[in-house]
């Protein structure tokens, strides 16, 4: 009988290991892991003897760093006073080795950027309350991490780890965190926040968020003209346009949109028998309610524009959609250009 006991306990014990094995691939699975081709990046790199954990870049994204001490009082508490940067944007974390305190890591990583020519903007310890602005009801310096935790762990990071954790739960019982900015001589910036993370059983970690600051590629938007508007029409019974464009939150048409009223009313013209719907939609930007209303004010000024070219209203009805029906995140401005659109759907 206790031979067959310490069988199952066997048993279940390697089951157990698989499910934890395949917990941390589905885990690892959401974005790059430490395995090659992530690369340290070539101006900021890694404390020598950590393990990247993981890896994500996105060519073009908007992100906040911290760039002064942190409020951590008032009802509602505001939110911390950002850089707002734009570019690609490099999401490093890395486990720390063992022994070295965060205060030793920060200090290599403040003496490195110094010597490619990196300016230090802002940097503080949770522990000396640095991070913070004084509390004028508090008598002493503010050292909670949980303050820097929550500020650092900004949405851009993704959950990563066994069980998906946030970012802010690797800060234990301290952190320290630096803004450092590169002017690079060939034009642009590039800002590297690099938040120290001390845990109680995980071990330390370093999360680093590298910008390359640059222009969004633009012409990314593909001119649809009245064969392809009719084939997508045909196909799924509806088209998004991007060539109508509109005044900053108002409905007058540009005069750059007159090409695609042009391929809009050659559509018309084609298929007599041919009814749509126009619908405007707007990004997350703003109130929902302004923006459904001036999604529908552009519908109706579509229509009218189409009207003064000899097309009967009649063949068209209107709808402001706002931001309810996305076709890509609004964490972005490429995603919030692809939600900024005219549809036409097929009646």
């Amino acid at each position: 009988m206790a031979h067959s006991i310490s069988a199952l306990r066997l048993v279940a014990g390697l089951r157990w290991q698989q499910l934890l094995a395949g917990a941390a691939l589905l885990a690892a699975a959401a974005f790059s892991s430490a395995a090659e081709p992530a690369k340290d990046h070539p101006l900021v790199g890694r404390y020598e003897g950590s393990v990247m954990d993981a890896f994500q870049s996105k060519n073009y994204d908007e992100v906040g760093l911290i760039r002064e001490p942190i409020q951590t009082w008032g009802d509602p508490r505001p939110a911390p006073n950002r850089l707002q940067v734009a570019g690609k944007v490099s999401l490093y974390y890395y486990h720390l080795p063992e022994g070295r305190s965060l205060l030793e890591v920060q200090r290599n990583y403040e003496a490195s950027l110094k010597a490619k020519g990196f300016q230090m903007l802002f940097s503080c310890a949770s522990n000396d309350g640095s991070c913070y602005r004084k509390d004028p009801d508090r008598s002493g310096p503010n050292t909670d991490v949980s303050a820097l935790a929550d500020a650092v762990d900004t949405p851009e990071w993704p959950m990563i780890g066994l069980g998906r954790n946030y970012v802010s739960t690797y800060f234990g019982t301290g952190g320290r965190y630096l803004l450092a900015q590169y002017d690079n001589p060939n034009g642009g910036k590039v800002y590297a926040s690099i938040a120290l993370a001390e845990g109680n059983f995980r071990g330390n970690f370093a999360f680093v968020k590298v910008v390359e600051a640059k222009a969004m590629e633009t012409g990314k938007i593909v001119f649809v003209d009245a064969t392809a508007m009719q084939k997508s029409l045909a196909e799924s019974g509806r088209v998004n346009l991007y060539g109508i464009h509109f005044d900053l939150d108002k409905d007058n048409i540009k005069p750059d949109s007159q090409p695609t009223l042009d391929e809009i009313a050659k559509l018309m013209r084609n298929n007599p028998q041919l009814r749509v719907q126009v619908v405007g939609h707007t990004d997350a930007q703003g109130e929902e309610g302004h923006n459904a209303d001036l999604s529908r004010r552009r519908s109706v000024a579509v229509i009218a524009a189409l009207a003064k070219t000899g097309l009967d209203a009649r063949r068209f009805s209107s709808r402001g959609a706002g931001s309810k029906e996305p076709v890509a995140p609004n964490t972005s401005e490429d995603g919030r250009a692809k939600n900024r659109r005219v549809e036409l759907l097929r009646l």
